[in-house]
């Protein structure tokens, strides 16, 4: 899905009610936002009796406006905080960084970064490869990029298979040291990954020698994505992993691909054309910022000068054009796809199955996701969906998976396109959909890997992982259940072919909040009904604790939303923890663009949280998709107000089982942003209840968001500001118009940004942190700010810079929970 893996919210709410206090860190990941706003409601109750989700009040109805106060439009005296890299706004950011470390103390110096930090590069983590071919003796050429303290950029390294399963130490042989790039070219580079050419596409890999079970060949290049401070922008060039060099783009045998800093999308076509998307001038990028234009680029030549061979509408997303190669699959060929991106959720597919055909556009619902799998065209449904005019009376509910011959749905929807019922007649008459996967009220898709010959579905029951393995029937034919687990687990796991196109071997990595990571060498091939693990061959790494975790426990529950709705969360606490409403819990919740929380090694949480004897909790709100699109759907937009519900039954449960203690005092709406305007919901905890705000790279002025940077691109999720969303809703989610001046005391907040954030801007928190000194002037509103030039929207581009941020976060959350801060 576009963008989608890119994008990643933390909201994490402390408690301490011995102190009468409420403590709120909003923290993004790395890759999303979270907001705040302030604005006035009222409401009581009583900590010691139990409390129904319905005693705290929901700021989305008790504040509705028939009509919005001036505020709401008048002009903004901060919009010369949006010039990125002014004189004036870099002043600003340095001169508040000094304020807020001579208040808060350098983070360098605390026992949370040192721990952090020694967590983050230490030479125990589980070093993971992919796999770039195969050596002149056959063995696996496995690929790793690396940091450490030696290494604070990092290296590209490489070993192979005999080395990685030895239990003595893996040699490695360095392929890039991006330290000594960074050096030599004066450029604080970032690595952000690498594109490689197929070997099916290199006549130059080797590849053509490949025989059944021996396997021969290897990636010859890539196109390397070098991010200079952690943007998403990234340089191009292209490196050739023969001689371990960049491929010169001005001289030489085979000029090399290169394209300077931007949003770019490229994918080898064949060894020297690119299938490209660049912001090449004339209208090349669409309002959201990214590429509305993909050419065919051949090398050598200008990419200015390359025939553009798909455009979309500017006011689109974005678009792409890439290759699906499945001939070494039975039944597959080699697909090639064009995806227009209309908004985050609706696109339209384009594909063709031979070079020298036309492409024909797919006839499924525009919130389908479609991927290719052998001679199988697999469908995940977003809605409910009935192709009766497909050949088919079956409705597929949302969120099924499902697949159909490829032939046939081509053929299919080229007669749809083409408009003949005759013809629509006959190529329907030849369509048959298979159910793969159909979720249940409990039940979920949540994605799948592949290796050779089979298909591998990761599902939640329950927000449980599973997984269940579907083999390629014979010659190619239906899907058939091979296995798996017979029962969701509290767990992470992840499914990696090894070589997709050779063999079933696959690299198989569980976790759990409490337990670190290992990773096995899986054969699916040896999966079985029964669920037994039959199919783990060998365990290869694991990681050591980072904390102690020997006293805690991982417990699931749920609690009753306003609707009736039953909402999951997990508690990481000590065992045999007093229920006294003592407990210090940190609550992390996301809700925003179906994407799904779940158990995972919780390192930084453990370093600075659990260890202190804090409770962590993790609340799966309705937005995310623990339960498929349906669950995300239904808090979109105008309905976001379910996630406030969500997220306050979890709080009221946590009260009413004295995990927490609530008192509510007074109460106030704080204003979330539309991505994730629930953790705001728990604010109305009121000012006498928290004790201190976070709030990290966040998304703020909802107003002016889709004109900044790639906020455009978001308007699915949260509304278009200027149409009449702004009245309707969306004025309610923009903490920046919702500051309360009146208000004589706000709890101590700290916001943090950077400045090579090129995706939400960095002017939403400089703008805020403004607003709010002026407005607070002369009043209790300690509001500290930290912009790091560099890292990105993940906040930090090496180790150092992730500790140094995440200890000052940390820190700062827990001084204000058991000391006093200054102002």
């Amino acid at each position: 899905m576009l963008m989608q893996s890119a994008i990643c919210l933390r909201s994490i709410a402390t408690f301490k009610s011995n102190r009468s206090k409420l403590l709120f860190l909003f923290h993004s990941a790395q890759l999303f936002h979270s907001v705040v706003g302030f604005s006035p409601v009222v409401a009581t109750t009583s900590p010691s009796a139990p409390s129904s989700s319905s005693s705290f009040a929901n700021p989305i109805t008790t504040t509705a406006m028939s009509s919005l106060p001036s505020h709401y439009s008048d002009p903004d005296p901060y919009l010369f905080l949006e010039e990125v890299e002014s004189p004036e706004s870099i002043a600003f950011a340095k001169a508040a960084n000094e304020k807020c470390l001579a208040a808060l103390g350098d983070p360098k110096d605390t026992e949370t970064y040192q721990r952090v930090l020694e967590a983050l590069e230490s030479d125990e983590r589980i070093p993971h490869v992919s796999l770039l071919g195969y050596g002149d003796d056959g063995d696996m050429l496995l690929y790793n990029f690396w940091k450490d303290s030696k290494n604070p950029k990092g290296i590209w390294r490489k070993t192979t298979l005999s080395s990685y399963q030895s239990p003595t130490e893996t040699k490695w042989t360095t392929v890039l040291d991006l330290d000594e790039l960074a050096k030599k070219e004066d450029i604080s580079w970032v690595w952000k990954g690498y594109t490689p050419l197929p070997r099916s596409l290199d006549p130059k890999s080797g590849a053509e020698e490949s025989t059944p079970g021996n396997p021969k060949g290897r990636v010859t290049r890539v196109l390397l994505n070098l991010s200079r401070g952690g943007a998403d922008a990234c340089y191009l060039r292209e490196f050739d992993l023969l001689t371990e060099s960049f491929v010169d783009p001005e001289d030489g045998d085979e000029v090399g691909f290169s394209l300077p800093e931007g949003k770019t999308r490229a994918r080898y076509k064949s060894r020297d054309v690119l299938l490209v998307g660049a912001d090449t001038g004339e209208e090349s990028m669409t309002t959201s910022g990214y590429p509305r234009t993909v050419r065919e680029w051949k090398r050598g030549t200008k990419i200015e000068d390359a025939p553009i061979v798909f455009e979309v509408e500017k006011t689109d997303v974005s678009c792409g054009q890439y290759l699906y190669d499945e001939t070494h699959r039975e039944g597959g060929a080699m697909y090639e796809m064009q995806s227009r991106a209309i908004t985050f959720y609706d696109s339209e597919y384009f594909a063709r199955k031979n070079a020298d055909a036309e492409f024909v556009k797919l006839a499924v619902a525009k919130n389908t996701e479609v991927s290719f799998f052998g001679r199988w065209v697999l469908l995940h449904v977003k809605a409910d969906w009935n192709p009766k005019d497909n050949g088919s009376d079956k409705t597929f509910k949302s969120g099924s998976l499902i697949y159909v011959d490829s032939q046939a749905f081509l053929d299919f929807s080229k007669a749809k396109t083409d408009g003949n019922e005759d013809a629509i007649n006959l190529a329907a008459s030849n369509l048959e959909y298979k159910l793969l996967f159909e979720p249940t009220n409990k039940t979920a898709y949540s994605g799948y890997s592949t290796t050779k010959n089979y298909l591998i579905l990761y599902t939640l029951d329950d927000v449980k992982e599973q997984l269940k393995f579907f083999k390629l029937g014979e010659g190619g034919g239906d899907f058939v259940d091979a296995g798996g687990d017979t029962e969701g687990q509290i767990r992470s796991v992840s499914a990696r072919g090894v070589d997709s196109k050779e063999s079933d071997l696959l690299w198989l990595t569980i976790s759990s909040y409490t337990q670190p990571s290992t990773l096995y060498l899986a054969d699916a091939s040896k999966c079985n009904e029964s669920g037994e693990d039959g199919y783990i061959l060998n365990e290869l790494k694991s990681l050591p604790h980072m904390f102690d975790s020997s006293e805690l426990e991982v417990s699931q529950a749920f609690a009753t939303s306003e609707d009736g709705t039953k909402i999951p969360y997990f508690m990481i606490s000590k065992k045999g923890i007093a229920l006294d409403g003592s407990n210090p819990t940190l609550l992390y919740g996301y809700g925003g663009f179906e994407i799904s929380l779940g158990p995972r090694y919780v390192t930084t949480v453990g370093i600075s949280w659990l260890e202190r004897g804090g409770v962590y909790v993790e609340a799966n709100i309705r937005g995310g998709g623990e339960y498929g699109a349906a669950w995300h759907q239904s808090a979109l937009k105008e309905n976001r107000n379910k996630c406030y519900e969500d997220f306050i039954a979890v709080v009221s449960v946590l009260s009413s089982s004295l995990v927490i203690a609530c008192t509510i005092l007074d109460l106030i709406n704080l204003v979330l942003q539309p991505s994730h305007p629930q953790f705001m919901t728990v604010l109305v905890q009121a000012r006498d209840l928290f004790g201190a705000i976070h709030i990290a790279v966040p998304l703020l002025d909802m107003k002016r968001y889709s004109k900044l940077l790639a906020g455009a691109s978001w308007m699915g999720e949260y509304g278009d500001p200027d149409t009449d969303d702004w009245e309707n809703f969306l004025h309610k989610y923009s903490a920046y118009h919702n500051i309360d001046a009146t208000r004589q005391k706000y709890p101590a907040t700290l916001l943090t940004t950077s400045t090579r954030d090129d995706r939400v801007h960095p002017a939403h928190a400089r703008k805020m942190t403004k607003k709010l000194w002026d407005l607070g002037e002369g009043k209790d509103w300690p509001v500290y700010y930290y912009e790091n030039i560099e890292g990105g929207h993940g906040g930090a581009a090496d180790s150092k810079q992730e500790a140094f941020m995440t200890s000052l976060a940390y820190d700062f959350m827990w001084r204000a929970l058991t000391s006093s801060l200054p102002n």
